[in-house]
């Protein structure tokens, strides 16, 4: 199952284990860029209860999922904030990727496309949703962080089952949607011109589903594995950032009602 699988390296991904002979869903929200042969759920993962609805069927269809592979996202100069209350990049970039990893019955392998162990990414504990001083990459650092701090703490409750992995593919050249402003589009058309083609992108992702690693989390920068002992990966902010996650998501399913 591919999260951002209609476009870029999700794209990528599919059409390899189609090749394959595998059985693939994909997700995303316009099903004419679907690979043809996989298995298409339309949704808007930004929105909370259509990671629910996502979960709902892809567990009653497909009811062992040997690698889910998180890559959706969306770039945002401007603060967004979704019909159901929440920042835009946190609500596609973060807790998309906690509903799905934790709702979904048990994968054998998560790969989460993310940027594990970067050093700009804190958590703005007093302002999840960034209403004071929103910026595009400040946002995309707060879900690169939350990110790793999910892995983490997936890893405590599921490792010996689910093998997690967090990897950042490098600078690959693909659509990179998102909205931009003028300095920030120069630089996505600079990585669309200079990095590296989707197909050789996706080369790590591939050998991790392929070959998960036996920990029960893991980070890479391409093949290059990352230390666990980073800052990035502390267990306590991990913790907290499951409990406060569980709250927000539960006050989302309680209004929904």
């Amino acid at each position: 199952m591919i999260t951002g699988g209609t476009d870029g390296m999700g794209r990528a991904l599919a059409r390899t284990y189609l090749k394959r002979g595998d059985t693939v869903a994909v997700v995303g929200r316009d099903a004419t860029k679907a690979p043809p042969g996989a298995a298409f759920i339309q949704a808007d993962l930004s929105l909370v209860r259509e990671n629910r609805r996502v979960i709902e069927e892809v567990n009653a269809r497909f009811p062992v999922v040997d690698a889910l592979v998180l890559c959706a996202r969306y770039f945002r100069t401007h603060r967004f904030v979704t019909e159901e209350g929440l920042e835009g990049t946190f609500a596609l970039d973060y807790l998309s990727r906690f509903l799905l990893s934790h709702g979904l019955a048990a994968p054998r392998t998560i790969v989460n496309v993310s940027g594990p162990g970067q050093p700009d990414g804190r958590i703005h504990w007093g302002d999840l949703m960034l209403e004071r001083g929103y910026e595009g990459m400040r946002a995309q650092f707060q879900a690169g962080k939350a990110n790793d701090l999910l892995g983490v703490a997936f890893a405590a409750r599921h490792g010996g089952h689910t093998r997690y992995v967090l990897i950042h593919p490098g600078g690959v050249s693909t659509s990179v949607a998102g909205e931009y402003d003028e300095a920030t589009a120069a630089h996505v058309e600079a990585l669309k011109r200079y990095g590296m083609p989707v197909e050789e992108g996706i080369e790590p992702i591939v050998a991790r589903i392929d070959d998960p690693p036996a920990e029960p989390l893991s980070a890479f920068m391409r093949h290059r594995r990352i230390g666990l002992d980073l800052p990035s990966f502390d267990r306590r902010a991990a913790e907290r950032l499951h409990e406060l996650t569980l709250r927000l998501t539960d006050s989302q399913a309680a209004e929904r009602h």
